[in-house]
């Protein structure tokens, strides 16, 4: 190797280490700015931490100077009630000194008392026996008219209480034996189509086929009111029945002509009935009831398609008849007139436009025509007071009739008509002579009434509530029961500045 390759060699071997350490002092000037940034971000960090604690302390001191601001008006506020507090009962102590004083003047008076009773006897022995007696009786009721007017507001208001408890216990324990289902079962008046085209073929040719139908079932057939799907519309729940079967077996068969109505109207018909005495003999069944006329069994049917207020009215007459025949168990009567009068005492509902009169009255008349038991028929005609109650067995269906009318969610009611009622209770309440306000309240189930009492005693006060109570019995109809409490209070009132 020659001179001039060592020295390219060398070069090279300089070069090298020359590139390597400018790459070294890179790399180190690289490290230098990266510290540098992170002594900033650190120092930064610390500032922001420096000030967090700042403010954080900030915020300590002005929450204890609010605490402490607090503290002192609870102390201030505590001040002033002990002042108040001392002040009545400063107030208090004069009243217990002006009440020592009354004593005092009322044992000056029971001692006037006492002479005056003194010269009487003096005078009574004066008498005859006959003439002191009459005497006596005089003065004597003159002293005690008070506390006579107390004890017979005492064992007045003693009776009605031991009444009023006893009839809740009886009832009570009736109604926990009884197990409840809601009763909302209204009866389905659309028939769902299956396609939108069986419209036309229900309408037919010139519209023979809707005639026929509506001729037959005695209904009235809205095509129009909703897509696919037909409304059904009659006052009679049993032929709006009818016409749905009917309707649903043409839809099935598909032959949708005059003929084919006519015969499956008259299919559905006998399917009703054959349903109506089905429904009919499953409620005696369940009631335990084995001989009834078949006239009223299918009637009894035909309740199961009527409905009060959304409330189905077989399946109220059942829990009726239960109501009634468990409260004449508890009182010592026949369960089973009782149970026959609460099933059949809505009996008027099933029949049709024939009968003129109230469903009370013909209910009555069709069980009386059937043999019922006259205490029964009376029943039946007298829930509503329509007649007089002739038995203790009308009582129980009017008490069964409201308990299972009342139960929550069992009926529903329009709001113009609840409006109505509690209007009505309201202006009777006002129109006593004497009431300065009344009030319904609890949903129409109570009516409070506030009368004067510089004019009305407590002996009127319970007159009006009582003529209140005839009232609203006589005039209104109502579910379940309204409570009437009179109010009649005095307050004296003083400020002294």
């Amino acid at each position: 190797m020659d001179w001039n390759s060592h020295t390219g060699i060398l070069a090279l071997v300089l070069l090298t280490a020359a590139v390597v350490l400018w790459l070294v002092r890179r790399q180190y000037r690289a490290l230098l700015k990266a510290q540098e940034k992170s002594s900033e971000v650190a120092l930064r960090e610390a500032e922001l931490g420096l000030r967090e604690k700042e403010s954080a302390n900030a915020v300590e001191f002005r929450s204890k100077a609010v605490e402490q601001e607090l503290k002192a008006r609870e102390l201030a506020q505590l001040e002033s009630k002990i002042l108040l507090e001392r002040e009545q009962l400063e107030l208090k102590a004069k009243e217990i000194e002006e009440a020592h004083g009354h004593l005092k003047s009322h044992d000056k008076d029971t001692e006037k008392a006492r002479r005056l009773y003194r010269e009487k006897l003096s005078e009574v022995s004066k008498m005859d026996a006959e003439e002191a007696r009459e005497v006596l009786i005089k003065e004597t009721r003159k002293e005690c008219e008070t506390e006579l007017r107390s004890l017979r507001q005492e064992y007045l208001s003693d009776s009605e209480s031991t009444i009023k408890e006893e009839a809740q216990r009886i009832l009570l324990a009736a109604m926990q034996r009884i197990t409840s289902k809601p009763m909302h079962d209204a009866s389905a008046t659309v028939v769902s189509l299956p396609e939108e085209a069986l419209k036309g073929r229900i309408i037919g040719k010139d519209g023979r086929n809707i005639r026929t139908f509506e001729h037959a079932t005695g209904t009235t057939l809205l095509i129009d009111e909703a897509p696919d799907s037909v409304l059904i519309s009659s006052f009679d729940p049993v032929r709006r029945e009818i016409a749905r079967i009917a309707l649903a077996a043409l839809l099935r068969d598909g032959r949708i002509q005059p003929a084919s109505i006519e015969e499956a109207v008259i299919t559905a018909q006998e399917e009703m009935d054959s349903s109506i005495i089905q429904f009919g003999e499953t409620a005696m069944r369940r009631l335990r009831l084995n001989t009834m006329h078949p006239e009223i069994v299918g009637l009894l049917g035909k309740l199961h398609y009527r409905l009060s207020n959304n409330q189905n009215t077989l399946e109220h007459s059942i829990e009726v008849a239960n109501i009634c025949a468990l409260l004449a168990s508890e009182v010592g009567l026949d369960p089973r007139i009782a149970k026959r009068a609460g099933l059949l005492h809505d009996l008027g509902k099933a029949v049709d436009e024939d009968f003129s009169s109230s469903h009370a009255i013909a209910g009555a008349d069709i069980a009386r025509r059937c043999g019922e038991d006259k205490r029964v028929v009376n029943a039946i005609a007298a829930h509503h007071k329509e007649v007089p109650a002739e038995s203790v067995y009308a009582g129980l269906v009017m008490v069964g009739d409201s308990l299972s009318a009342v139960r929550p969610g069992v009926r529903t009611s329009s709001i113009d008509s609840f409006i109505g009622r509690v209007r009505s209770i309201e202006a009777i309440a006002q129109a006593e002579k004497g009431v300065s306000e009344a009030f319904a309240i609890q949903s129409g189930r109570e009516v409070r009434v506030i009368v004067d009492p510089g004019t009305i005693t407590d002996e009127e006060a319970q007159r009006i509530a009582r003529r209140i109570r005839g009232r609203i019995e006589s005039e209104l109809n109502y579910p379940g029961s309204i409570e009437i409490t009179v109010i009649r209070e005095q307050r004296y009132k003083e400020t002294a500045v």
